[in-house]
């Protein structure tokens, strides 16, 4: 089965979609109807983000007066 979203509003013997409805229709089916003008496919799963983005950038601390001197002796 696949999903669809009705771009147009569709009716027959027995149903009516309107705009906007997520249909379920059986694969072949779902691709014919999925022309972008009467539907357009539907995922079902999450859109993958780049593992970079989820890593929070490292922060380094901001030198706001003069910069102090270790000696050693």
């Amino acid at each position: 089965m696949a999903r669809i979203r009705l771009l147009t509003s569709v009716s027959g013997r027995g149903f009516a979609w309107a705009p906007g409805e997520v249909v379920d229709l059986p694969g072949a089916e779902a691709a014919a109807w999925a022309d972008g003008v009467r539907a357009e496919l539907v995922r079902d799963d999450a859109p993958e983000t780049p593992e970079a983005a989820a890593v929070r950038p490292e922060r380094t601390r901001k030198r706001t007066g003069p910069r102090r001197e270790t000696r050693t002796t």
